[in-house]
């Protein structure tokens, strides 16, 4: 690319988001045609929304973000859909139903978060130092958010780093992450067999089943009026919350740096003001979920915050470009042995407490995959438990913000 200006064919802001919003709808479409059903099932839609933006990057159609080149689109995405999305999902969070699906759900949860953060300073000190690039912390601090909640977390812990190119990220995200989701698709297959081998107790199913039948399943066509509440909701409360956010102090550890043969002590900055919007956000959210406008929930408010978090996903898809693979190869390696941690633990502590593997599946997705995959995850184990997926993977987002910082904490001290 020349340093002067950018080479991809599409590089207007409006035509980006544009095409960003054509290829989301593109790819919802296709999913809805009977003859693509199977595809769909093996690759499900948030895959594509994630890898056909990124192909038209790698293909030069539209091109990611570097030192050279800003797109605006990708900006006011990030700052307007990001806290949009988490404040709607967190609207219309049934904690009580959260709370209500088992100790084992839960447990498991909590294993497949730890093994995310106690993952990330181990494959850094046995990988993740071997890469030549200094911004190898900050690449595995963001994928952290991407790995404990989601997307939403990994734009957040991008944000509080200080991290700038996200295309190595995603790649790994992408490569990594839902190669382990194929994985746990596959071994849908064999969950009996597991089952029996570590003696799983069913009685926790049977706990989740009568949850799923005690939760309020009542949708109504969304009208008008009460389209314009959510849409005025959430973009309301997405620019108030980076306006209070962009008031509040940076934290981060100080570090010592040389600068024209001096040390200086500077700080690393871990809580940004897009961090501080983001935790305002899921706070007021959460607040608000206990209040009559978590009825929202039955007009769509949740799904119109899926649909903006699916729209910024298009647009973190897009930042990335496959050619990276070849340029980060220890990396991906990091990512495998980070995940390897994540997954010995999930299966140790299955063996230990005798959970089925359904649990494994979603604890893990909950965290690895986020509320776009942990719902398909769980729906391929058991049909009618994708609302559990859904609720693991919210509760997903509230540990993960605050635990991928923690995450991001540590390797930050790790690499000074």
């Amino acid at each position: 690319m020349d340093a002067t200006g950018p080479a991809a064919l599409v590089t207007d802001p409006v035509q980006t988001f544009a095409l960003l919003a054509a290829v989301l709808a593109a790819v919802f479409a296709l999913a809805r045609v009977p003859a693509l059903k199977k595809v769909f099932e093996v690759v499900p839609p948030v895959i594509w929304a994630y890898f056909v933006p990124m192909l038209l990057t790698t293909a030069g159609v539209t091109q990611p973000i570097t030192a050279d080149y800003e797109n605006a689109a990708y900006d006011v995405m990030g700052t307007v859909l990001l806290p949009m999305a988490l404040f709607l999902l967190m609207l219309t969070i049934d904690l009580k139903a959260i709370l209500s699906m088992g100790r084992l759900a839960l447990i498991m949860l909590l294993v497949g978060t730890l093994g995310i953060v106690i993952g990330a300073p181990i494959a850094f000190l046995l990988v993740g130092r071997l890469v030549d690039s200094p911004d190898t912390w900050q690449q595995l601090a963001a994928l952290s958010g991407s790995w404990i909640g989601g997307t939403a977390n990994m734009v957040a812990i991008q944000e509080s780093v200080g991290l700038r190119d996200l295309g190595p990220v995603i790649v790994v995200d992408t490569v990594v992450g839902y190669g382990w989701m194929a994985i746990l698709l596959f071994l849908s297959n064999y969950q009996d067999r597991f089952n029996r081998w570590v003696g799983a107790d069913t009685s926790a199913m049977d706990r989740v089943n009568e949850t799923l039948r005690q939760l309020d399943t009542t949708r109504r066509p969304i009208t008008i009026e009460t389209g314009a509440i959510i849409v005025g909701l959430g973009i309301g409360a997405a620019v108030l919350a980076r306006a209070l956010g962009g008031a509040m102090p940076a934290l981060g550890p100080m570090r010592t740096v040389i600068e024209d043969g001096v040390a200086v002590e500077r700080m690393t900055t871990i809580i940004s003001g897009g961090t501080w919007a983001v935790l305002i956000a899921v706070t007021a959210g959460l607040a608000l979920s206990f209040t009559k406008l978590r009825t929202l929930e039955a007009d769509g408010a949740s799904r119109i915050g899926y649909v903006a978090l699916y729209m910024l996903l298009t647009s973190i898809g897009a930042q990335g470009d496959l050619g990276a693979v070849l340029e980060a190869p220890l990396l991906l390696l990091t990512g495998v042995v980070w995940l390897a941690v994540h997954i010995g633990l999930l299966f140790g502590a299955a063996k230990l407490l005798r959970a089925p593997l359904f649990f494994v599946a979603t604890g893990s997705m909950a965290n690895v995959g986020g509320a776009a995959s942990a719902p398909i995850v769980a729906s391929v184990y058991h049909p009618a438990m994708a609302p559990v997926g859904l609720l693991m993977a919210v509760a997903g987002y509230v540990l993960g913000i605050y635990a991928a910082l923690g995450c991001a904490w540590m390797l930050g001290q790790l690499a000074m």
